[in-house]
Order: structure tokens, then sequence, then C-alpha cells
């Protein structure tokens, strides 16, 4: 078997990992629709998803006149949990995908989302995930910066002891694809064509070297990449 090229793979979680888009944005445009901003599932993805709901807060106002509260994103954590725990599925092939890069690198991967740390490992768990990501899990929440900045990889590559230019990352939105650029890794675009991802053109725009449909393609797509030493 060939050598691995990165010494590491970051993963983002919602579209990437679990099919958590359309659940959280239903119970997202219930709420707004609750504020007076009648919007769609469809349009509430188009608007929201890459982005922490809380880093919104200037654009709900504008459009409904209601200052986002913590008590209001406390509510809707708590409706959207519940949606998640009761529909929540993980994107076709990617925990096979996944354990199969675990195996490769020896547990050097991790998940890095902009989404709250509750989220992410209630939907880890939920797709029996967890056990892959445990104790490399990172939140976008707790970093001075959401992405589209870096800091959510750059953490996750210095807790692994990997410098960031040797990680491989998989986002599927154009916010993450920036983020895993400017954090100096290799970014792999997954795109389905689905509401929730972005098109392959944008995806490769703003840098991902690679987009590809079917996790099932992971990791031949990743094992023959010819990466240079950095």
């Amino acid at each position: 078997m060939s050598p691995f090229p990165f010494s590491a793979v970051l993963f983002d979680c919602d579209g990437v990992l679990v099919d958590s888009e359309p659940i959280t944005n239903r119970v997202l445009a219930e709420m707004l629709g609750e504020l007076g901003w009648q919007i769609t599932t469809e349009e509430s993805m188009n608007t929201f998803t890459g982005k922490a709901v809380k880093d919104e807060a200037a654009l709900i106002e504008s459009k409904t006149g209601f200052k986002i509260t913590d008590d209001w994103l406390k509510t809707f954590r708590a409706r959207r949990n519940e949606a998640l725990e009761r529909d929540l599925t993980a994107i076709p092939h990617a925990p096979a995908a996944i354990r199969e890069i675990h195996s490769r690198l020896k547990g050097r991967i991790a998940c890095a989302s902009g989404a709250d740390r509750h989220k992410v490992e209630l939907q880890l768990a939920k797709v029996g995930l967890l056990e892959c990501f445990q104790g490399r899990i990172f939140s976008g929440h707790e970093m001075p910066r959401s992405k589209p900045h870096p800091d959510v990889y750059l953490a996750a590559a210095e807790a692994l002891g990997v410098d960031p230019r040797r990680c491989a990352i998989v986002e599927d939105t154009v916010t993450g694809a920036m983020a895993g650029v400017a954090a100096g890794a290799t970014v792999f675009g997954y795109s389905t064509g689905e509401s929730g991802h972005s098109g392959p053109g944008p995806l490769l725009s703003v840098g991902a070297v690679k987009v590809f449909s079917d996790m099932a393609e992971l990791p031949a797509l990743l094992s023959g990449y010819g990466l240079q030493a950095a």
C-alpha cells in the first residue's frame, strides 16, 4: 500500500459527515417565521449554510426588527437538537470512508466545525462516528473567529501536532473552504448539487483542489493526491 500523502485529515461536520442542514434550516425557518420573516427551508439554507446563526444576528434583526438574544439562541438550539436527535442521518458512505481514513492515519483525523460543540457531538454520536473523533473535536464557537477565518482548523492541526500544510481538509461550503485555504491546508470540496452544498465552481474558485460528489471516493482521492513535501 502506497504511503498516505497527508499527515492528517480534518473534516467539517454539517454537510460533510451528517445530512443536518435541511433539519437545522427547517427549524430556523420556522423560528424566523415566528419573528415575521417568512422564509422557506431552502431559502434559509441558501442564506445560512456554512455560517453560525449567532454571527448573522444583524441580518436577522434587519429582516425582523428583533434583536437576537442569548435566550432566543438557546431556544433555537434546543428545538434544533430535538429535531436532529429524531431525524438526522449520515451523509451516504461517510461512515465507511471515515473509518478507512482513520485506520490509514492511525487516528490522526479531527472534526473542525463552525457549530457549537454540543451539536457536533450529538450528531457524531447519532450516526456512530463519535468514537472516531473522540478527543479531536473542535468548535468554531470556542475560537476567537469563526469560519471563513482559519482558527478552528489551525487549532485542530496544532492539537494533532501536524503542520497545517500537511493536512487535507474536507469541506462542502465556500465559507469552510476559505477557512481551510487560509489555514494553508489542501482543501477537497464535497458537492452533490443539492441545496446546502456549494457548487463545484464556487468551491474551486476559492481554492479547493478537487471537488467530488460521493464520499465513497474520498479515501482513494486522498491517497492518490500528489502532495509535495512542505
